[in-house]
């Protein structure tokens, strides 16, 4: 396996594995911590090209005060361009450069996969989103779409849940929306103590992994 880094993102590539499909992973505001790098790597070992994009610029907020400041300085055009940009980069270093990739966004990063999977749907295939919602128009859509919400979110309203989860059944797309009791947002991510869920997160995963092997991986003999 081989990765590399830069001042933008991480990038990571499986070794000896045919049809390389991309998956773009978008972190949330605490920025491109060790853990979405390990995410990264995780998705390498199940035979995936993974790029997360750095979309705070370096910054690494240690307090919800600082993420929120880091959050509000964000100018929403650059990161909506950056988060094209990305996807488009990854396609252009996979094996079937013409197919769709895959995303993964994480609160604040679910948004944004969800904004991508909406606004241009060529791009996007299946779309997970942890602990994240949208209210755009999902009509053109394309994607398949997994969900990982928390029973207890202040972040996240279980009616936002709701409305997403009727309007993408309603577009005809593929849902599949899961709820973790007892659970609160940023169960899945290992560095936030306080939340963080060991049961809830391995079982977001192994239905994370599932999914993408059932919308999105390609035949091997294709």
């Amino acid at each position: 396996m081989s990765a590399s880094s830069a001042g933008s993102g991480y990038l990571i590539k499986p070794f000896d594995v045919q049809h390389r499909r991309g998956v773009l992973v978008l972190h949330s505001w605490w920025g491109l911590t060790g853990f979405v790098r390990g995410l990264c790597d995780r998705l390498a070992d199940a035979g995936y090209i993974a790029l997360a994009p750095d979309l705070l610029d370096g910054e690494l907020p240690t307090s919800v005060e600082q993420a929120e400041g880091c959050l509000a300085e964000l100018d929403m055009n650059r990161s909506s361009a950056l988060v094209l940009s990305s996807a488009r980069a990854l396609r252009a270093v996979c094996d079937t450069p013409a197919e769709p990739i895959a995303v993964i966004g994480l609160s604040m990063g679910a948004s944004w996969g969800l904004w991508l999977a909406a606004r241009s749907p060529e791009e996007v295939a299946a779309t997970v989103a942890f602990y994240g919602t949208q209210s755009v128009d999902f009509n053109e859509s394309r994607s398949a779409f997994l969900g990982h919400f928390a029973e207890f979110d202040t972040l996240v309203s279980g009616d936002d849940v709701v409305e997403l989860e009727a309007h993408l059944h309603l577009v005809g797309r593929p849902v599949e929306f899961h709820r973790y009791p007892g659970t609160a947002h940023w169960f899945f991510e290992a560095d936030r103590e306080s939340a963080y869920d060991a049961g809830a997160a391995e079982l977001a995963w192994e239905r994370t992994i599932a999914f993408l092997d059932q919308h999105f991986r390609p035949s091997l003999s294709a």
